[in-house]
């Protein structure tokens, strides 16, 4: 059985996420989404961004969605995966990518990267534009799934409230 690994913060998942999700899917009998939990600041809680997650692939057996808080490459021998999916959208993304990519390489030879670009439709999005949109009364049901936008709206209420 091909295994990979598709992790990130995931604050929140959009739909191009889950559009290279799916085309992993179509490479990889099984993918596990890794939740990081590294230390960045992130609107929702590791906690929150699995349950999340979790929401969104609900019913697909072949997709496993877990926390972690070590290196990438530690949780792909623990799962027992031999190849990471990272997402690309721009250039931008390529150079953090190939780094990170370099670096995993050095640390672990045996466990191979795979790009994956989102579809035309999705390749503008990150969670990052989302969130700001959602912050400032923008329409975001095109960029996130309902669930996704519920969560965020009630979040992004939540912290308005004094």
């Amino acid at each position: 059985m091909k295994k990979a690994i598709y992790a990130g913060t995931f604050d929140p998942i959009t739909y191009g996420h889950i559009d290279v999700l799916n085309r992993a899917k179509a490479i990889f009998d099984r993918v596990i989404v890794g939740v990081s939990a590294r230390p960045k600041i992130t609107m929702f809680s590791q906690q929150e961004r699995i349950a999340l997650v979790k929401s969104v692939v609900k019913g697909r057996k072949d997709i496993e969605v877990v926390g972690f808080s070590s290196l990438l490459v530690d949780l792909a021998r623990k799962m027992n995966a031999a190849t990471l999916i990272r997402g690309i959208r721009a250039v931008s993304d390529f150079d953090y990518e190939l780094q990170m990519t370099l670096m995993n390489r050095k640390l672990a030879p045996d466990i191979e990267t795979i790009f994956l670009m989102p579809g035309e439709k999705y390749i503008f999005i990150s969670s990052s534009l989302v969130k700001e949109i959602a912050s400032l009364g923008g329409d975001i049901s095109a960029l996130v799934p309902d669930i996704v936008a519920k969560a965020l709206l009630k979040k992004i209420s939540n912290k308005k409230k004094p």
